[in-house]
């Protein structure tokens, strides 16, 4: 009798922020990214320097939620997450924690794009939504195996999900998404003809 069984899945956690804890209210979070992006001089600095699209606080500011009250409450709301996408990858612990390292907004600008990456010296990453404008980029994923795939052909336009090369995940205002923080992902090419805006962070084990 033939098996085909499905090995060492790559998972990818999706909800609403208001699914655990407490509602936050998106247009105060969204106005508060605004009012830092247009504070940070070193953070406006920076992206000029190093050819980055829009705005980004990760290389300038580490302090959100004392600049701004909403940004406590989201990391409440966050550390919950992170705790059942924990348990769901079935993480051992032992006697340590998963703990909030850094978090920081991204404003994409119309035609801006955030190339491939990782998160290096992390554990789990993620963003949450804050503005999402009709036509703004989805986030894209790349099957961690592709550099070992050699002369595999292309799959099917059909293929299931987990078989694709990519993935392409369109989230919408208030959504988090969680995932290992080894996985190679992007923002395309942003189509809007506003800006996107999204709060990442990264999760540590101590």
């Amino acid at each position: 009798m033939t098996q085909i069984d499905t090995l060492f899945a790559t998972r990818l956690y999706r909800a609403a922020l208001s699914e655990l804890g407490k509602p936050l209210n998106m247009a105060e979070l969204e106005a508060s990214c605004r009012a830092i992006a247009l504070d940070d001089e070193a953070g406006q600095l920076w992206c000029e320097d190093n050819d980055y699209p829009g705005y980004t606080s990760y290389a300038s500011l580490d302090d959100l939620p004392w600049r701004f009250p909403i940004f406590k409450d989201l990391v409440k709301v966050l550390n919950k997450h992170a705790k059942a996408f924990a348990e769901d990858v079935a993480f051992d612990l032992d006697d340590r924690k998963l703990r909030l390292d850094s978090l920081w907004i991204n404003i994409l600008p119309p035609g801006g794009v955030h190339s491939s990456h990782i998160h290096p010296h992390s554990v789990i990453s993620g963003t949450t939504y804050v503005a999402m404008p009709e036509g703004a980029s989805a986030i894209k994923f790349e099957d961690p195996r592709s550099a070992m795939m050699m002369a595999a052909p292309l799959r099917k336009p059909g293929a299931r999900p987990e078989l694709r090369s990519f993935t392409y995940v369109t989230p919408k205002v208030g959504d988090v998404l969680l995932w290992e923080s080894w996985l190679r992902h992007e923002v395309p090419l942003n189509m809007a003809d506003e800006e996107r805006i999204s709060v990442s962070f990264n999760y540590g084990w101590r």
